[in-house]
């Protein structure tokens, strides 16, 4: 049975025998098997049994048992708190033999009230049956961006504390705590600590400084388990997946907040983890000492629920000022007379003129013209060593799930197919890596080359398998192809090379296709975009020469020209008519949301500007699969959901 890797515990003092301990377990579930994921759960069990200290409390992600992104599959994985209940407790017993209890905050996709939810059971194992102290169901569904949770699942209504053995607790799924009402509410009920679960992609790689390697998404997700626990004077474990599902890669990356708002432990990005911690009760009551906001809190909540109450009635609010006359009464400001003056306050007239009142009243303020910082899309200069440690987990992760252990990659020697190379070897050993080479008689002898540095840098397999007589042997009956046709015979030709290869040696076929071509699309279609998988294919073409150089590609791959190699002399910014640092600059305000015009108004060239666009516009039936006319209620992709790796 798998285990997963438990870090040292944090800190080698003896605690008091009133300290809670938690375990985080980042755990990566086999997408929609929920069997196989719950089977797991025995080993891990048995492993916190036989920790010093022995956790009181384990805390599992959003949907782990699961997998996140299952779309029209929650029906068919979804339980009631019950059977999950139960399910858990067989797996507890079958490990852990002694008396003594485990809780468990665990996320799941639930049913209830014949409605699906996204759940978190709170359950304490052990003993005869198991004890279910609490189910959240998320209030908060996110449909934009990559997520569409609303059109599967049901939003839940409330936030609650409950009691358990140690304190009481309350739970939030990931976008619950995006907004700060809810840790609020926890709070005022009396919560000590929340629990967030989350299955939040990764995603940004431009560099920060004094941040470190991690996702961008990443620290902000820290920001705010810290900002909750420090308003509010209590512990936040923030748990979320790891793995991949679709492309998208969950980060890991899991943290324990104090109650001042400091970061106690993290666990590592990528990789499974058992993550043990202590925490003192004590800490709570110093934090709320020292920044006693709760209490101001619990103190005006009453005037700030009768706001709310006006608001949602729709009053108008009445101005008032200038100690306008009042009738009195509890709530009339200290001071106030009865013909509305103030008692105490002296009139404009007898007001005394302060000493160097505004710098004796004749010298000017000084001016701070602080610099305009227009918003813009995300950088386009990535942090290497992170997106090259993402990378490599996206591609085992990838391999693992389809059963396979080595990749075939078309190794043309440019820059694209020479990182995919690369990262491959990293992730699979260069042993199960075949690089194919697929020259064409006019190919350049630069190809084959600049392809051999690469199989020599990395000790990867190869085979040189030339296209040119099954390229030739059909355009000999096609005499008119111009070069466009038959660059296309050559793409397509390659495919079936590659994917005949893949047969030979039971390998994936893996693409190397970058973010710039693909919008501009500069490619064949079912040819260059064909394989399965591709790393490249969110990076822009100047990020990729990023990465090049950072994981140690061969300076003269990384510096020459970029070309298709389908036509003797060609170059893709020749067939561009714009440079690649223009295009992904342009593409990148393009695809973040601004107008052309918007671009323009930023002073860039409107011609640069309407050459991109007109062909992102004009390719996006490219980037689809094939349309299909729908006549039924249940359309493949349209209303009949279910993703592909599932």
């Amino acid at each position: 049975m798998q285990r997963l890797i438990v870090p040292l515990r944090y800190g080698n003092f003896k605690w008091m025998d009133r300290s809670i301990h938690l375990a985080v377990i980042q755990f990566k579930p086999r997408k929609g098997d929920y069997s196989a994921n719950l089977a797991r759960l025995s080993g891990i069990f048995s492993q916190l049994n036989s920790l010093d200290p022995r956790p009181d409390i384990a805390v599992f992600a959003e949907t782990a048992l699961t997998g996140y992104f299952v779309e029209g599959g929650v029906r068919d994985v979804a339980l009631t708190a019950g059977a999950l209940a139960r399910d858990l407790q067989g797996q507890y017993t079958s490990a852990v033999t002694t008396p003594r209890t485990l809780d468990v905050c665990i996320g799941f996709y639930e049913v209830w009230n014949n409605a699906f939810y996204n759940s978190a059971l709170y359950v304490t194992l052990g003993g005869g049956e198991p004890l279910i102290r609490h189910v959240h169901r998320k209030l908060f569904l996110p449909t934009y961006g990559l997520f569409d949770e609303e059109r599967f699942v049901d939003r839940g209504f409330e936030v609650r504390a409950f009691d358990t053995e140690w304190g009481r607790a309350a739970v939030l799924i990931c976008e619950d705590a995006w907004h700060s009402l809810t840790g609020t509410v926890a709070a005022l009920d009396g919560a000590t600590m929340l629990f967030v679960v989350s299955a939040s992609p990764a995603r940004g790689v431009w560099p920060r400084e004094d941040e470190g390697p991690v996702p961008a998404n990443l620290k902000r997700w820290e920001r705010l388990a810290r900002d909750i626990a420090e308003e509010h004077g209590v512990f936040v474990a923030l748990v979320n997946l790891v793995g991949t599902e679709g492309g998208k890669t969950f980060s890991g990356g899991s943290i324990v907040c104090g109650p001042h708002g400091e970061v106690r432990a993290q666990a590592p990005l990528w990789d499974e983890s058992i993550m043990s911690i202590s925490l003192d009760p004590q800490d709570l009551t110093r934090a709320r000492s020292d920044t006693p906001l709760l209490t101001d809190l619990q103190t005006m909540m009453p005037h700030l629920m009768r706001n709310v109450d006006r608001i949602q009635a729709g009053e108008r609010t009445e101005l008032d000022y200038d100690d306008a006359r009042t009738d009195g009464g509890p709530l009339t400001p200290a001071g106030r007379s009865a013909d509305g003056e103030r008692a105490d306050a002296a009139s404009t007239e007898e007001m005394p003129l302060r000493a160097n009142a505004s710098r004796n009243g004749s010298e000017a303020l000084p001016v701070m013209r602080a610099q305009t910082t227009a918003a813009g899309p995300p950088p386009l200069d990535i942090d290497t060593e992170l997106t090259a440690g993402w990378l490599v987990s996206f591609l085992r992760e990838e391999f693992e799930r389809r059963s396979f252990k080595k990749a075939v990659v078309g190794l043309s020697g440019g820059v694209d197919s020479a990182v995919t190379t690369f990262l491959a070897a990293r992730a699979l050993g260069a042993e199960n890596v075949i690089a194919i080479r697929m020259p064409y008689r006019t190919s350049s002898p630069d190809s084959l080359a600049h392809a051999q540095l690469v199989v020599d840098s990395l000790g990867v397999e190869s085979r040189t398998i030339d296209i040119s007589a099954a390229v030739d042997g059909y355009l000999a009956n096609e005499k008119d192809a111009d070069p466009a046709r038959r660059g296309n015979v050559m793409a397509r030709e390659r495919m079936i090379v590659l994917f005949d290869q893949s047969a030979k040696y039971h390998a994936l076929p893996v693409g190397t296709g970058n973010k710039t071509e693909r919008l501009l699309g500069y490619f064949t279609w079912h040819a260059d975009d064909s394989p399965p998988i591709n790393p490249l294919g969110d990076l822009f073409k100047t990020q990729v020469w990023q990465l090049a150089k950072f994981i140690g590609v061969p300076e003269v791959i990384v510096q020459k020209p970029a070309s298709a190699d389908l036509i003797e002399g060609q170059t893709d910014e020749g067939d561009f008519g714009i440079s690649y640092a223009e295009a992904d600059t342009i593409l990148n305000w393009l695809v973040s949301g601004y107008s052309p015009a918007a671009l323009a108004a930023r002073g860039f060239d409107p011609n640069k500007v309407e050459l991109v666009r007109k062909r992102l516009a004009g390719t996006h039936w490219k980037r689809k699969l094939p349309t299909v006319a729908l006549l039924s209620p249940t359309g493949i992709g349209e209303s009949y959901l279910r993703p592909v790796d599932y």
